[in-house]
């Protein structure tokens, strides 16, 4: 796992984006590089991590054995990405249910399809994490008065679904990890009292730390990995997008399996809006509004 990185919640009418650590990210071997945009299809990457984006790697050259170049664009954190969709710099990026739900309250972009993982998922949900003998969150927000929170930032199964409890503000103090991980790891440190994380990470981690245990959880379920396409974007290039990679579910070549076993994955299933009812309104819950804006 990664080192814990974590920093004191936010306070007051915190900007969307001030949870989020500033760094240039990185994309391994993609080049950025100017392109027509009606000839290339533009995927802005913002992962914190190194060489993040190789996973897309086999769905570029399938995508350009198909007719369609794709151009991964770096962008620095996710307001760059927003200033992109905005201008029109970029047509589509890969991310979570946060970031995306905030897309489309911003009226940015729209959703266009998920990855059904291998193991047979492709919907997350939050669940509350504590050491063992705590008593269970039962949704109310005096659980967490005087306690240290650990969530990953503009994550739906993290920070966004801390913050719509209702009155939670005041209540504990939230301390930013820098993935879902690293807040079960530093938990089990003692950095804190709780962590908001997601359920799958969670399970896949749970032998690890037989000191913690379940305590709560949401109980509605958040897209996971989605593709956004901007709203700017040519429409019949994403049409024609969208019909390559749908082929893939299909497509027994060897390049298709590149791509599945790449992105760990066995089909891709078409998202609308609607799938995201309660990521929206967990996320208006939260206080987040076209301006990026928390209500605390």
């Amino acid at each position: 796992m990664k080192e814990e990185g974590m920093k004191k919640g936010q306070g007051m009418k915190a900007g969307f984006f001030a949870a989020m650590v500033a760094a240039v990210m990185m994309v391994g071997g993609f080049g950025v590089e100017q392109a027509d945009a009606s000839e290339t299809f533009r995927i802005a990457i913002t992962q914190a991590k190194m060489g993040a984006a190789r996973k897309y790697r086999p769905l570029e050259s399938y995508m350009k054995d198909k007719g369609i170049d794709v151009q991964f664009v770096a962008a620095k954190d996710y307001p760059a990405a927003a200033r992109m969709f905005d201008e029109g710099d970029v047509d589509a990026m890969f991310c979570g249910s946060g970031v995306a739900g905030s897309m489309i309250i911003k009226d940015l972009a729209y959703p266009l399809l998920r990855p059904k993982s291998k193991a047979g998922h492709s919907t997350y949900w939050a669940v509350v994490i504590a050491p063992k003998g705590n008593e269970k969150f039962d949704g109310n927000a005096e659980y967490f008065k005087g306690k240290k929170v650990l969530a990953s930032p503009l994550a739906s199964s993290g920070e966004f679904y801390y913050r719509s409890i209702p009155d939670i503000e005041g209540q504990g103090q939230l301390l930013y990890a820098s993935s879902h991980g690293s807040a079960v790891d530093a938990l089990a440190k003692g950095a804190a009292d709780a962590a908001v994380v997601k359920n799958w990470v969670w399970e896949s981690m749970k032998d690890q730390y037989p000191q913690l245990e379940l305590v709560g959880q949401d109980r509605g379920e958040n897209p996971d990995g989605t593709l956004i396409v901007a709203k700017k974007a040519d429409k019949d290039l994403v049409e024609k997008v969208g019909s390559v990679l749908f082929g893939i579910n299909e497509d027994q070549s060897p390049a298709a399996d590149a791509v599945r076993e790449k992105m760990d994955m066995t089909v891709f299933i078409e998202t609308t809006k609607e799938d995201f009812q309660h990521t929206l309104s967990l996320l208006r819950e939260a206080g987040v509004d076209e301006g990026f804006n928390f209500r605390f």
